[in-house]
């Protein structure tokens, strides 16, 4: 994060996570207050700011929405790099969400930052019936 003033920060955030995981979904709402129920594949990555007050500080968030598709994999970390904070997103739905974010997790440990700030995000809980990961799974990765 840099500082540009006494009140004023700028924070580059990521979004990582499977294809189909709702990255976007997430962003959208986030900085517009959207959500559409089918939402097209990104392609690459998608930039989006929004400002935040925090406190007596504004936070100028710059998110960049990374494509979930393998084969965009390999640009991840020119959006990760130099990030604040990471958000790995994961479908409760698909077992195989899951363990695709336990391998961004991995990742982020081993060439990311080190002082990131890291969640990780269950997403799509509006199909709790159609839940594949329970809230008992096995944890992501030591040092998250």
């Amino acid at each position: 994060m840099a500082t540009t003033g006494n009140s004023s920060i700028n924070a580059k955030l990521v979004l990582l996570g499977d294809m189909g995981a709702g990255k976007s979904s997430l962003v959208l709402r986030f900085v517009k207050g959207q959500f559409l129920e089918f939402q097209e594949s990104t392609i690459g990555a998608a930039f989006f700011s929004q400002m935040l007050a925090v406190g007596d500080a504004t936070v100028n968030f710059e998110i960049w929405d990374t494509a979930g598709q393998e084969r965009y994999h390999s640009l991840a970390p020119m959006y990760y790099r130099g990030a604040a904070a990471a958000i790995i997103v994961y479908d409760i739905s698909s077992s195989e969400s899951f363990e695709r974010a336990k391998k961004w997790v991995q990742e982020l440990q081993k060439q990311g930052n080190p002082n990131m700030v890291r969640a990780l995000a269950g997403n799509k809980c509006d199909l709790e019936d159609k839940r594949k990961v329970t809230t008992e799974v096995t944890p992501v990765p030591d040092k998250f």
